[in-house]
């Protein structure tokens, strides 16, 4: 654990600053605890799942959720659902400074921090940032691909823009979406393939039916939209709307997701349909680590 963290007053009126009041008070919230939090490093790139987020700010993991794609959209910082790991993007440059010289005890420092960093997409992205101001000798290449909702994963340029196109028709001009029946909403298959294209409104109106006290989806952002899209693809079997009415009844069952368990010191927890999606709950709620027997 590092003993501190520098933060300029010029965080507050700055340029990021600005962006980040105008994103909203969770967003400066997390952009605050990104810089200075017990997990972080001097590099700021470094792991950091969102429940430590959530629990050590009392934003819980809605507000963690919300604050950190707010910080990501005004461009402050990346995240790697997969990996759970951060990247700050300018915290190396605040924390260490612009430009060290060759003999710099710290250029080492730095080194082996990025040596120790978990596998992530942002590896040599950070390698290529920060090597002439650091004196960075060795780059580890980035093996992992992002499959997080933040991080989108990569598909070839065309495909990815018509899928966003038809995603588009379920919104309207505002980003409200306005959930139809299942039987209105089934997508054609991508061209040359023989996989659907994700139905988000009738998934998200079998959430709603299936999960009616669980939080109420109101705008289907770009986010929102990547993080159902890649759980579709992951596995054929989740590439039709029975799956997801099992899978949504199967998280009614348990107490801990829907609200029903009850502690002295703390709100009950509702699992909203974005936290559902995230990547590593997906996967522990399958597991049947929430209720007493496995998906």
């Amino acid at each position: 654990m590092r003993d501190y963290g520098k933060v300029s007053p010029q965080f507050w009126i700055g340029e990021t600053g600005k962006k980040m009041r105008k994103a909203g008070p969770e967003a400066q919230v997390v952009a605050l605890y990104l810089m200075t939090c017990p997990h972080s490093n001097m590099i700021g790139l470094y792991y950091l799942p969102i429940m430590y987020i959530g629990h050590e700010t009392g934003l819980g993991i809605e507000g963690a959720s919300k604050g950190l794609e707010r910080a990501i959209e005004a461009g402050f910082c990346s995240y790697d659902e997969a990996s759970e790991v951060v990247w700050v993007h300018e915290m190396a440059k605040f924390q260490i400074g612009d430009h060290l010289s060759e003999g710099d005890k710290r250029c080492k420092g730095v080194q082996n921090e990025y040596d120790s960093v978990p596998e992530n997409p942002y590896l040599e992205r950070f390698f290529a940032r920060y090597k002439g101001a650091f004196h960075m000798i060795k780059m580890r290449p980035t093996e992992h691909q992002s499959t997080s909702p933040i991080e989108a994963p990569s598909e070839s340029l065309a495909s990815q823009e018509q899928e966003q196109e038809q995603e588009q028709e379920h919104m309207n001009n505002t980003g409200v979406l306005f959930v139809a029946s299942p039987a209105d909403d089934l997508e054609p298959a991508e061209p040359g393939t023989d996989k659907p294209t994700c139905p988000h409104k009738a998934i998200i109106a079998l959430y709603h039916e299936i999960l009616p006290t669980s939080p109420e989806i109101r705008d289907w952002t770009p986010n929102r939209a990547a993080a159902l899209r890649t759980r579709w693809n992951e596995a054929p079997e989740r590439q039709n709307l029975d799956w997801w009415r099992r899978f949504f009844g199967y998280v009614a069952e348990s107490d801990f997701l829907t609200g029903k368990r009850h502690s002295a010191d703390r709100k009950p927890f509702c699992a909203p349909l974005e936290w559902i999606l995230k990547a590593e709950n997906f996967a522990k709620i399958r597991e049947g680590r929430y209720h007493q027997e496995a998906a």
